[in-house]
């Protein structure tokens, strides 16, 4: 079959690469794609938000599958453009509707959701200009450190976790007054949860779902942790202490309800669901859904995958997701992200990236890349670069064999987290 990916990033690259190691994927497009999906795919430079010209290209290329990469099109409704459409209603599409995708695009919603199906998250409060009162009092009563969300999408930026009261205030102040613009025109605080994050995803076609393996991904620029969150500088699957028994309470407190929920809130839901996890003393907690696989855990995951994923994706868009296995490497896999200097702040594009040639043994993911016009070169476009994966049979292996290969890679400015997997590595159970 013909497949469509949309999207530009690494995730893109990464679910280009596996379709296209299968015999189920005849043609590979992605829109708009970026200088690595070009080796695997066609790029077609279409704006994910164009649905019209993403109409007449599914028409021209005879697509298929189309599989949504990122958030933004999710949310603005890029599958109910499809189901409505009488002459795209024939293609698969795996990504839920506007409906599901509320899931992502407000996290008022989302908080609602789970409170009213007894999935277990941090206790919170729904603030907007007009109840700000409410919100400064709910803060005066809890402890720090104080957690304060975006309701809408702000790719991955519009989460402060703040130290002391007064500053928390002030904030909250700055984001119902535009500090991430509409998307900050409501605000949740959540109470902070102590504990380990993990990431967890569900592939379903609404009634049926497969668990992917689970990953743990390094929000913060610096090394420990520290510093500004940004989109993901790594990620390590599986996860040391997501074993059986703690992945059997994600199932049962944290994945059923929420499916069973969406069946009785009418929404259908087929495609990715990103659990963003946290353990807090051997218990799962939600700490937010996303509704796509993550960046970057999905270079990190699905190389895992050994199953056709041509086949894995269009069981997901038809309902037939029961009949289809999913087979995964045992192998632990690290993924490193290489970055822009200045990221997530101010940076410069278009400097000229060399050593790729010299990867071996690790797969090569392009993020934010280009191709210069005048040397043809790789040049970066983005403040995350490049995702270097490595699998091996242990976590310490895999770690070593990644950070041999990133230390290849060039380019002015370019920085990395030392320190990717190490707390899996050192982990001791309380």
């Amino acid at each position: 079959m013909n497949v469509l990916v949309i999207g530009s990033g690494g995730r893109e690259h990464a679910i280009a690469w596996k379709l296209k190691q299968h015999p189920s994927t005849k043609k590979i497009f992605i829109a708009p794609g970026n200088a690595g999906t070009a080796m695997v795919g066609t790029n077609i430079p279409i704006d994910v938000s164009d649905f019209d010209e993403l109409k007449k290209l599914v028409i021209e290329r005879e697509i298929e599958l189309v599989v949504v990469g990122p958030e933004q099109p999710l949310v603005e409704g890029i599958v109910d453009f499809f189901k409505q459409d009488t002459v795209l209603q024939s293609v698969g599409i795996v990504g839920p509707g506007k409906a599901g995708a509320q899931l992502e695009g407000s996290k008022a919603f989302a908080k609602a959701f789970m409170q009213k199906y007894g999935i277990p998250t941090a206790a919170c409060q729904t603030v907007t200009k007009e109840n700000i009162d409410e919100g400064i009092a709910f803060l005066q009563r809890m402890q720090a450190p104080y957690v304060l969300k975006a309701d809408g999408l702000a790719a991955g930026k519009g989460v402060l976790i703040i130290e002391q009261l007064d500053e928390a205030v002030e904030e909250l102040k700055n984001m119902l007054s535009g500090k991430f613009g509409l998307a900050s025109e409501t605000v949740v605080i959540e109470e902070f949860l102590k504990g380990i994050e993990l990431s967890v995803f569900v592939l379903t076609d609404g009634k049926h779902y497969k668990l992917l393996p689970a990953a743990k991904d390094y929000k913060r620029i610096g090394e420990g942790d520290t510093g500004p969150n940004t989109g993901g500088m790594g990620a390590v699957s599986p996860v040391v202490f997501a074993d059986k028994n703690f992945m059997k309470k994600i199932e049962d407190q944290i994945v059923e309800p929420t499916l069973k929920g969406l069946q009785q809130e009418n929404i259908g839901y087929n495609g990715f669901l990103f659990l963003g996890l946290i353990n807090v003393g051997g218990n799962p907690y939600v700490i937010e859904y996303n509704v796509r696989l993550g960046d970057p855990e999905a270079e990190c995951v699905i190389p895992r995958i050994e199953s056709d994923f041509g086949l894995l994706l269009q069981a997901c868009a038809n309902g037939t997701l029961n009949e289809s296995k999913l087979v995964f490497d045992d192998r632990p896999a690290v993924t490193v992200m290489l970055v822009s200097g200045g990221y997530p702040g101010a940076y410069s594009k278009g400097k000229i990236i060399s050593g790729l040639e010299s990867i071996n043994e690790c797969v090569v993911f392009h993020s934010g890349t280009s191709i210069d016009v005048n040397s043809q070169q790789f040049k970066t476009s983005g403040g995350r670069v490049i995702a270097v994966t490595a699998l091996d049979f242990s976590l310490d292996a895999a770690r070593k064999k990644a950070f041999a290969n990133i230390d290849k890679i060039q380019f002015e400015g370019a920085y990395y987290r030392k320190d990717i997997g190490l707390d899996l590595l050192n982990y001791k159970a309380n």
